[in-house]
C-alpha cells in the first residue's frame, strides 16, 4: 500500500545510495522515482567495457562483504548481494615484488605482523604496535545495543587519539624499512586520515573486505534489479536542473530539457557539494553548506588500465613495485606502482588480463586547465606512454601485448556523474572532522540527503548506510514505520 502523507519521492542520482534509498523507501511504501543523468546503475561505483575487456573502476574490497558484519544484511536488503556475486576473499591481499623476492600483505594480524618482521627487525616495535591497533579496530562498527557499543567501540577509544592526528603518510614514517612503507602504503591514498588505513586492515582481519563476483557492474545491476521489482521507476538520462520549492517545502524536480515531476520529498544522493550551488534557485547558504565551500577536500585519482593478450596468472592478483625513483603525474607523484590483475570470464578474454593502476593526488585543476587550453588528449597520452613504459619495466609479458589502453581523469568522473572536482569520495584530513551535508534540511521540508558528502570518508559502506538513514529519517518525519 502505498504512503498517503508524503506519497511522491523524488531521488536524484542511481549511485549506491540513490539505489539504496528508493529501495528503502519503496519498502516503505511510498511512490518512488529515481533521476538518473548516466545510462548504467551504480554512479562512481562503476565498471566500463574495451575490446572485451572490463575495467573494474569501482569495487577494490567490500566492506560488508561477511555475513557476520552489520553492514552485510544492508547489502542483501537492498539487492546487492545475492546469488549470482559470491565473495572472493583474497590472501594475501597485496604482495610487494622487488629484488626478485614477494612480501606479502596478510589478513591475519599476527601473520601480517611475523612477515613484515622477518624483513624489517628494526621496525618490531612499530609492527607490533600496527597489529596492536588493528586487533583493536576489528569489531569498530555501528553498534545496535549497549552490550555491542561496550564490545565494538570501547576498545578502539584508547587507539582512535593517536591516529586521528595524522594522514596515512605520517603515520607509515614510523617504519624505518621502505619496503614495510611501501607495502603499507600501496592502496589507499596516502593523504587520507590514518584510520582509514588501520581500520581497513582491520577489515580485513576478521574476514571481510572481500570481493564480489563480477564486481561493480553485477552489484549495481543486482541493486536496480531490486530496486524495481519493488515497483521504483528509475529514468536514464535524466539529468536533474532544479529542486523546485515553494513555502519552504519540496514541489518537485525539473530535469532534461525543463521536464517536470511534482514531488512531496525528494532526496539528493548526487554529490552533495556540487547539489548546494547548482540545484536549487540560490545556492544553498546554511552554516554546513558555506563550511562544505571552505573547507571540502576529495580524493581524486586517475584510473589507468590495459587490455594485455597474456596470461599473467603467475602474480599476484595485486602487486606493487617500489619505483626508483617518483612517477611524476599532473603535477603529483607517488613512489609505488599498484597494479591491479583481473582475469576470468567477467574481466577478460581467456588467456588475457585486465591491469588496472589508481595514481592518487590533488589533480583537478592541471586537468581542468588541460581541457581548457586544448591539449588534454596529448596529456592524457603522454602520460599514458609513460606507465606503459614503467609497467613493461617490471611486467616484461606486457611488450607487444597491449590490446588498448585507457586513462580517466577526474575530469572524465566529473562528467559522468557530477562529481565536486571529479572526487571518488571526500577527503577525511588529519585532525579534522570532515564538512558534511546533514540527512534532513532543517529549513525546508521534504529535502533530504544521501551519499559520500553526509558522512565521513568510507566508500561504498557509507553510500549504502547513507540512503538507509535519509529514508529512516524520511519515515519519522511522515509518522510511518521504517521497513525492518
Amino acid at each position: 500500500m502505498k504512503n498517503p502523507i508524503a506519497r511522491k519521492v523524488v531521488i536524484v542520482g542511481a549511485g549506491v545510495s540513490g539505489l539504496s534509498a528508493g529501495t528503502y523507501a519503496c519498502k516503505a511504501g511510498f511512490d518512488v522515482t529515481i533521476l538518473e543523468m548516466g545510462h548504467t546503475p551504480g554512479g562512481i561505483s562503476t565498471s566500463w567495457k574495451r575490446k572485451g575487456y572490463t575495467i573494474e573502476g569501482g569495487i577494490h574490497w567490500l566492506t560488508g562483504s561477511s555475513g557476520l558484519l552489520p553492514h552485510n544484511r544492508m547489502w542483501k536488503e537492498v539487492g546487492a548481494l545475492a546469488d549470482n556475486n559470491p565473495i572472493i576473499l583474497k590472501d594475501p591481499l597485496y604482495t610487494l615484488i622487488e629484488n626478485g623476492r614477494r612480501i606479502p600483505l596478510y589478513r591475519n594480524p599476527a601473520k601480517m605482523a611475523e612477515t613484515l618482521i622477518a624483513i624489517a627487525p628494526e621496525d618490531e616495535k612499530a609492527i607490533r604496535k600496527l597489529e596492536h591497533q588493528v586487533r583493536a579496530l576489528e569489531h569498530f562498527h555501528a553498534p545496535r545495543n549497549f552490550k555491542e557499543f561496550i564490545c565494538n567501540i570501547l576498545p578502539a577509544l584508547p587507539v582512535l587519539p593517536a591516529l586521528m592526528p595524522l594522514s596515512i603518510g605520517q603515520y607509515l614514517l614510523q617504519f624505518k624499512n621502505a619496503s614495510v612503507r611501501t607495502l603499507l602504503g600501496s592502496f589507499i591514498n596516502p593523504a587520507q586520515n590514518a584510520i582509514c588505513l588501520v581500520y581497513t586492515l582491520a577489515t580485513f582481519a576478521v574476514g571481510d573486505g572481500g570481493y564480489p563476483k563480477g564486481g561493480s557492474l553485477v552489484m549495481s545491476s543486482n541493486m536496480e534489479r531490486k530496486f524495481k521489482s519493488l515497483g521504483g521507476q528509475l529514468l536514464y538520462g535524466a539529468e536533474v536542473s532544479r529542486i523546485e520549492t515553494a513555502n519552504g517545502k519540496v514541489i518537485g524536480v525539473r530535469y532534461s530539457k525543463d521536464q517536470y515531476i511534482p514531488a512531496d520529498a525528494v532526496i539528493v544522493s548526487a554529490d552533495a557539494r556540487t547539489a548546494i550551488d547548482s540545484l536549487f534557485g540560490q545556492p544553498l547558504q546554511d552554516s554546513w553548506a558555506q563550511k562544505m565551500r571552505s573547507n571540502m577536500e576529495v580524493d581524486q585519482c586517475l584510473i589507468f588500465s590495459m587490455g594485455v593478450k597474456a596470461d599473467l596468472s603467475s602474480y599476484p592478483k595485486n602487486m606493487a613495485f617500489r619505483l626508483d625513483s617518483p612517477f611524476a603525474y599532473a603535477g603529483c607523484s607517488c613512489d609505488v606502482m599498484m597494479l591491479n590483475a583481473y582475469s576470468g570470464e567477467d574481466f577478460a578474454p581467456q588467456g588475457c588480463t585486465t591491469l588496472t593502476w589508481l595514481l592518487f593526488g590533488d589533480m583537478y585543476e592541471f586537468w581542468k586547465q588541460a581541457k581548457e587550453d586544448g591539449s588534454y588528449k596529448e596529456k592524457k597520452q603522454a602520460i599514458t606512454e609513460r606507465i606503459i613504459e614503467l609497467i613493461k619495466r617490471h611486467l616484461p609479458e606486457v611488450d607487444g601485448n597491449i590490446e588498448f589502453t585507457d586513462l580517466a581523469t577526474p575530469i572524465t568522473l566529473e562528467r559522468y556523474c557530477a562529481t565536486y572536482k571529479g572526487g571518488f569520495m571526500s577527503l577525511w584530513k588529519p585532525g579534522e572532522k570532515p564538512a558534511n551535508a546533514p540527512v534532513r534540511h532543517s529549513r525546508i521540508k521534504g529535502l533530504y540527503f544521501a551519499g559520500q558528502r553526509t558522512g565521513a570518508s568510507g566508500g561504498l559502506p557509507v553510500a549504502v548506510a547513507s540512503g538507509r538513514k535519509a529514508v529512516k529519517c524520511l519515515c519519522r518525519d511522515t509518522k510511518i514505520n521504517f521497513p525492518k
